[in-house]
């Protein structure tokens, strides 16, 4: 399977790195060169990191690199192993889905609202849309991660589905 999204959180993450470094630098420049600094840029640089984690944790599921035990799964066969891996990641759905849904309840609770955000005056719902496009990704990257598990021959698979 080949994936036309692959690079998408990268991308993501690396540009708004850069954004992110640039406005707290402006931030410390402002401060201790200029004795002030916009408070905006303070506000932003937060809101990027928001978004930064949401969209890397979907970037971790893609790379297979969050944390899990593996000693107890490894004394059993190739086969219990990817059974073990299913429910694993099912679960992991059933939660990443339940993000998306709750995390858009949320953004139409606070578009409902009207609530801006204090030093930006943007509103609200920006920096919380992060929470269900974070829990989409990761539900998104589960699926593909089951996809991978069971067309598979190994439970000793990376990103892409190709044995390690």
């Amino acid at each position: 399977m080949k994936m036309k999204d692959r690079y998408i959180e990268e991308i993501f993450l690396v540009l708004t790195m850069i954004v992110m470094v640039l406005l707290i630098f402006a931030q410390v420049i402002g401060r201790y060169v200029f004795s002030a600094a916009p408070s905006w840029t303070e506000e932003l640089a937060r809101f990027i990191h928001i978004w930064q984690v949401w969209i890397g944790a979907s970037y971790a599921i893609r790379l297979r690199e969050h944390i899990k035990i593996e000693a107890f799964t490894k004394l059993f066969s190739k086969s219990v192993q990817k059974v073990f891996e299913t429910l694993a990641i099912l679960v992991w759905f059933a939660l990443a889905l339940s993000l998306a849904i709750l995390g858009t309840q949320l953004v139409i609770s606070s578009l409902r609202n009207g609530q801006l955000t204090p030093a930006m005056q943007i509103p609200m719902w920006i920096p919380f849309l992060a929470i269900p496009i974070g829990g989409a990704g990761m539900s998104l990257r589960l699926i593909q991660q089951l996809w991978m598990i069971w067309r598979s021959d190994s439970t000793d698979y990376k990103e892409g589905g190709n044995p390690v």
